[in-house]
């Protein structure tokens, strides 16, 4: 149902069009998950939630898809005005 979304996503994993939230990093820290981690739930993942913002009206989409070690993790996810990736934050399962 997104795949044409989860491609675009993908894509800018793969060309490191992406940055990260204060809030993801400290999410991530908290979870010892490494930006490899994140990478890797993109890359092999699934987009299993799409939620509206009801402040800015972006979509976001919730990825569940496995860390390197191959733990279960979601990353949160949306595409900025300016094109890139932002990482809005992630937890595990």
């Amino acid at each position: 149902m997104f795949e044409r979304i989860l491609t675009e996503i993908r894509d800018k994993i793969r060309l490191r069009q992406y940055i990260m939230t204060i809030h993801a990093e400290e999410e991530m820290n908290d979870d010892e998950l490494s930006i490899f981690d994140l990478e890797r739930c993109i890359l092999t993942g699934e987009v299993v939630e799409r939620q509206k913002d009801k402040e800015t009206d972006e979509w976001k989409y919730l990825i569940e898809g496995q860390a390197v070690a191959n733990a279960k993790i979601v990353a949160v996810v949306k595409i900025s005005p300016t094109g890139k990736l932002v990482f809005i934050t992630t937890y595990r399962l």
